[in-house]
């Protein structure tokens, strides 16, 4: 759970980041009254599709098989099992 807020708060800054290095390397500096406000909505529409396209994405790989039951990570003769379907 902890990796997946990391994630989608990592593709949630990205476009805002992004701004602001450019505006640094334009105008040597990324203070915020260099921030236009189109500038910030539009960097906070892309974060939110960033971040929705993302929960798409890994919940695509989540998907298991109707009837399946889900055996849990474990530990077998020292070796590291990971949680599967069967």
């Amino acid at each position: 759970m902890l990796r997946t807020f990391l994630i989608e708060g990592a593709l949630f800054l990205t476009p805002f980041l992004l701004y602001g290095a450019l505006l640094f390397a334009t105008r040597g500096s990324a203070m915020p009254e260099h921030w236009s406000a189109r500038a910030i909505a539009l960097a906070g529409v892309v974060a939110i599709a960033l971040v929705v396209a993302s929960l798409f994405f890994f919940e695509q790989g989540r998907d298991a098989p109707p009837g399946s039951r889900y055996v849990p990570a474990q530990m077998r003769d020292g070796q590291f099992v990971p949680g599967h379907f069967q």
